[in-house]
């Protein structure tokens, strides 16, 4: 069975029929997770150790059925980390049921879900890959839906208490045959990282409207960012005695730039017709989908697409422009992994 996963504990909640363990599981280990992991928590502690005893009883009832354990793959983040190494610990104290929490590198999760979708055959028994699938999932049907699971043949390992509604995301999640095949685990966002301190400086502040005309703040379209990238990297260069910069990416060759291109770039450049999920019939990555069959038809303006259209265009040279003119020299040897630390 494959059951198709987006969180370690929707693994935990709706596939708990793939799974058994060690004779030390029960209440007493609940509470212990409870007082000392699983706080703060919207449940009081009454309600937390009553869903905890529903997922033991449903143990018991697996571990008397001879199932052995459950086998998970996620790509290489912290919040799968965390999953890997804490959360499937505790399940394994708490039901006596064993999760091997596999982390490899993106391409290899995409890698290895393909073979298994042709091949018919698969090592684990969840999978925790990108919602971009989506599309994948609903054609080939080699992935089983997750609301299919829930309300049939894993109605009674599904938590009673799991509250589909309260997830974010689910949208995307969601294929055009109106199935949920994923649960939302973690999920990207198109942001800005600020110094809120330096922004808040009235030296700066003062510098600022004195050369541009307007207030410093966050910025909220292309020539305001622009503008107070230019600042900080040619105007105010130190701040407490360390060289600064306005603007920071990153630009080594590797998969994660073209993620950060599609998803980002584009995105804001407009690219994307207005709708959800993802702009229909144009995506965020310029790719134009049939409506009806959620099928990719073409990516370039001459097939209806938008991957060359004037917004990509000019996303594309100011990305170049600005890692260029504003961010530091080495962020274009640098890949998402990388580049990341340096704002944070």
């Amino acid at each position: 069975m494959n059951v198709h996963v987006k969180s370690g504990m929707t693994v935990l909640a709706c596939a708990a029929a793939l799974a058994c363990g060690h004779a030390l599981a029960g209440e007493a280990e609940a509470k212990k997770w409870i007082d000392n992991e699983f706080q703060p928590s919207s449940l009081s502690k009454d309600k937390q150790q009553a869903e905890m005893k529903w997922f033991i009883d449903a143990a018991a009832k697996l571990k008397a059925k001879g199932v052995t354990q459950i086998s998970v793959v996620s790509e290489t983040i912290t919040t799968h980390e965390y999953e890997s190494k804490t959360l499937a610990k505790a399940f394994e104290e708490i039901t006596g049921i064993k999760v091997n929490h596999d982390i490899i590198q993106e391409g290899d999760v995409v890698e290895k879900l393909q073979t298994s979708m042709q091949s018919g055959k698969s090592i684990y028994d969840g999978w925790i890959s990108d919602s971009d699938l989506i599309g994948t999932h609903y054609r080939y049907g080699a992935i089983l839906p997750l609301s299919d699971y829930m309300a049939g043949a894993g109605k009674e390992w599904t938590n009673p208490g799991l509250d589909v509604k309260d997830f974010i995301g689910t949208k995307f999640t969601t294929a055009p045959d109106g199935k949920l095949y994923q649960l939302p685990d973690q999920q990207f966002a198109n942001l800005y990282w600020f110094r809120a301190d330096w922004f808040a400086r009235k030296d700066l502040q003062d510098k600022f409207k004195a050369k541009y005309g307007y207030d410093l703040g966050v910025p909220t379209n292309w020539s305001a960012y622009e503008d107070i990238a230019n600042f900080f990297t040619n105007d105010v260069k130190e701040i407490d005695g360390k060289k600064v910069y306005g603007h920071m990416d990153y630009g080594k060759k590797d998969p994660s730039l073209g993620w950060r291109f599609t998803d980002a770039w584009l995105s804001m450049a407009g690219t994307a017709d207005k709708g959800l999920p993802n702009g229909i019939p144009i995506d965020e990555w310029g790719i134009r989908v049939a409506e009806d069959k959620c099928t990719p038809v073409g990516a370039s303006v001459s097939r209806g697409g938008a991957t060359n259209s004037p917004a990509a265009v000019y996303a594309l040279t100011k990305y170049i422009d600005w890692m260029k003119k504003f961010a530091p020299s080495q962020a274009m040897g640098m890949t998402f992994s990388e580049a990341g630390p340096v704002p944070a």
